[in-house]
This record gives C-alpha cells, structure tokens and sequence, in this order.
C-alpha cells in the first residue's frame, strides 16, 4: 500500500511543475516581443528626431524672406489685429469766485479758453488707441471730447526696429521737452496745471513734425533728443509756410542710487516765431486793449525730478519731489489797438523766468497727499512806444496748492485739492476742487 501512494503523490508534484514550465516560456515570448516593438519605436522616434534637427539647421543657414508689403497686402489673420483701447473721465467741482476772467500779471496772455468751470462740470475725456502696426511701427490715437467738439490731441507713428538706441516719431505729439509736459492732464498730481506751463504753453506744448530721440547704451540713463515742425502752438502761430515752424532740442541723464531711490534731470531748449499772436492786455486806465506780437520766442527748461520707494516697492509708501525752471526770451513787435492806444505800433523785448516745485507722498496704501509752489518773474519787459500806454509791473505771481487723493484701484482715483492763488496782481482767491479720474480699459504705463 505504501508505494502506490508513494507513486501517486510523485504524479500529483509532477503535474503543477509541468504547467509553471509552459507559463515561464510564454511569458518570456512576451517579454522578448515587447522588447522588440518597443526598440522599433525608439529607432523610429531617434530617425525623426535626426531629420527635424537636419531641416531646422538647414533653414537656419538660409538667408530670411523677403519682408511682406504690408501696404498692398491683406494681414493673413485680420482678427489678430488688438489694439489697446481706453476712455478717460474726468470731471468734479470747483468753487471759485465769480471773476470775469483770471491773467497772469506781467505775461502776455496765452489765448486759451478760460481756465476751469464754477461748480459742477466735465472735463474733456480721453479716448486713446494704441498698437503695434507690425515689427517696424507703432501707432498711437488720442482724442479730446467735451460738449460735441472733437480735438486731436496726439495722433503719432514711431519706429521699434532701429536699433542702437534710436526711434523716429512723426505726426502730432507732446513735445519731450521739459518733464511734465508729455503728461496728459489725467495723470497730473494735482487737479491744475502749475503756473509755468499754464504761462509758457497753455497746457502743454504739443507739435506737427518729427522728433528723434536717441538713447545711449550705458549704465547712467542717458537720453538725447530733437524735434521740428510746424510750431502752430503757443508761443508760436500757425503761418502757412513750407518753412520749419520750431525746433527743440533737449537732454536727460538719470539712474538709480541703491535700491530704494532713483532720479533724473534734464535741460531744454525750444525755439518759436509767431506772426500776430493775438492777446489782450489792460492799459493804464484799467481799459482793455488788443495786442498782436510777431516775433520770436526762445525757451530754455531744466527740470529734475526725484523718487523713493522702499527698495523699490511703491504699493505702500513712495515719495517724488519734482522742479522745473525757465528761462523765455521774446522780441519783435507789439501792436496795440484801442484805450490808450488808439492804433499803436511798437517794439517789444522781454526776458521773464519761473518755475515750481512739488512733493507727492504715498503715506499708506491707495492714499497720497501734495504741496506744490508756483512762482513767476514778469523780469524785464520793454514795449517800446507803447510804454507810454502799457503798464509795466514787478509784481511776481504764486501760487500755493495742496491735494490729497484717493485711488481705490490703478483705473480710478478721487482727489480733493486747495489752492491760494495769487497770480493776478491784486486779487487773492482761495480756491477749492474735487476731482474724479477714471480710466476704461487698457491704458500704457505713463512715464518717469
């Protein structure tokens, strides 16, 4: 009995052994096949791998196309065109007395409508439209609107692919002269303009022409720039000649000094001729009477402006101190016309200076206050025959303005300001003004 169940045992250990042999060879046929379809993808991986950095090397060496004639040519994606598109509102109210009009005291008068509204009003809104035409250009758009009347206030093209530090603008454009001057009013710190410009430009002075600017490739921000054109503006006039109106040439040097400060500063020059440049001025009786200035005017600006923010980050407190000065040299003729002088013709010759200087402090987040002090220098003015009939005045206009504003965000800011103003010899107005600013859309960072 004992064999038999020896033997039947052997024959039970025999079977599962058998089996487990047919499983390690099909497993190992597996294996292999796997190994083998999986070293064809590789080579077939390795084989376009090699042809796509053969073709990339080859078109590498070849010379580039021929540029498309973008003028002649419809854009091969029409919807790829997206420009930055914005709307400024601006508006508030101000309480001012009731004058008949506000001068500037021993300059003549600009001839830009009356400065701001009594109470409640709106301002001119903006609407800008900025793009790259292609890699060459860059197109920009600003209109003013205010009460059905539209005004092209820059409208200008400026090259991006010069190299060497140098782009060409052309069209019409703030002047780069000085350092406010290129600020659109909404990104002003204070509701008003400061008496120098309001004296030497009306607002700011602003061109039809060319400008080139350069840019040197060095560690000291360095910054060379000229400009011509039809010098229609203030202090110039519009004299329909094919001949250069103006011409301004300006510099500036700037950079960083550690991480929590930088600075620059610059000077300027422009050059104007007018023809009949209208205005009115008072006789000695108090009458007013009309002038008509031909000649030439000559403006000299320095300007510097300084930053702080802790190592860098303005989002919680900054700080910008900014000055400005001039020099303005004009002679030629001054005709008067009624009062005193009947129908005058005389010479005219006057050097006058000025400036302003203003502090901006971010003392916590969203939240800034402002102190700005304009002083003007009527210097020497000589009317030639009509010093009999014009007055002469040393009397210096001021002007003293305090703002705190409030932005809630980058698109929106509220701002409540004061002002003493005593540019008019005789006259002392306290002034107050409550602004809004809003911005729609996309709008371009604003300069330093």
């Amino acid at each position: 009995m004992l064999r038999p169940a020896l033997l039947a045992a052997a024959l039970a250990a025999a079977c599962p052994a058998h089996a487990d042999d047919a499983d390690l060879a099909a497993l190992r046929a597996e294996v292999q096949k796997m190994k083998t379809d999986y070293e064809t993808r590789i080579q077939t991986l390795e084989a376009r791998l090699a042809h796509a950095e053969a073709t990339a090397a080859a078109n590498a060496a070849q010379p580039p196309a021929p540029a498309q004639d973008t003028a002649n040519s419809a854009p091969s994606n029409p919807g790829a065109f997206n420009p930055e598109i914005s709307l400024i509102l601006q508006g508030g109210y101000a309480h001012l007395k009731d004058l008949p009009e506000r001068r500037i005291t021993g300059f003549l008068p600009n001839g830009t409508a009356p400065g701001t509204t009594r109470g409640f009003s709106v301002d001119d809104s903006e609407l800008v439209l900025a793009s790259n035409v292609d890699p060459y250009f860059r197109g920009y758009f600003n209109a003013t609107l205010n009460d059905g009347t539209v005004g092209v206030e820059e409208a200008w093209f400026q090259t991006l692919a010069l190299g060497q530090g140098l782009t060409v603008k052309g069209g019409r454009f703030r002047s780069g002269i000085g350092y406010q001057n290129e600020q659109h009013p909404h990104a002003w710190d204070f509701a008003t303009n400061n008496l120098m410009y309001e004296a030497l430009f009306g607002e700011g002075y602003g061109n039809d022409g060319l400008q080139l600017r350069w840019v040197a490739p060095t560690d000291l921000f360095t910054e060379l720039g000229a400009e011509i054109g039809r010098g229609a503006n203030f202090p110039g006039t519009d004299r329909n000649t094919n001949d250069i109106g103006n011409y301004a040439l300006y510099g500036h040097i700037g950079g960083d000094v550690g991480d929590s400060h930088s600075w620059r500063g610059g000077v300027s020059y422009l050059s104007t001729r007018a023809v009949d440049r209208s205005g009115t001025l008072a006789d000695f009786t108090g009458n007013d009477v009309a002038t008509a200035f031909t000649g030439d005017s000559k403006t000299w600006l320095a300007d510097f402006v300084w930053k702080w923010a802790p190592l860098g980050n303005t989002t919680i407190h900054n700080f910008k101190f900014a000055a400005e000065a001039f020099r303005r040299e004009e002679s030629g003729s001054l005709d008067c016309t009624g009062g005193m002088c009947g129908t005058s013709l005389g010479a005219y010759q006057a050097t006058q200076y000025g400036g302003y200087a203003q502090g901006v402090y971010q003392f916590m987040p969203r939240w800034r206050a402002g102190y700005r002090y304009d002083l003007l220098d009527p210097g020497s003015q000589d009317f030639g025959l009509n010093n009999a009939n014009l007055p002469r005045s040393n009397y210096k206009p001021t002007r003293h303005s305090l703002m705190v504003d409030y932005s809630p965000s980058e698109f929106s800011r509220f701002r409540l300001q004061y002002t003493k103003d005593k540019a008019t010899e005789g006259q002392d107005e306290n002034q107050w003004y409550v602004q809004y600013i809003f911005s729609l859309g996309t709008h371009g960072a604003h300069s330093f």
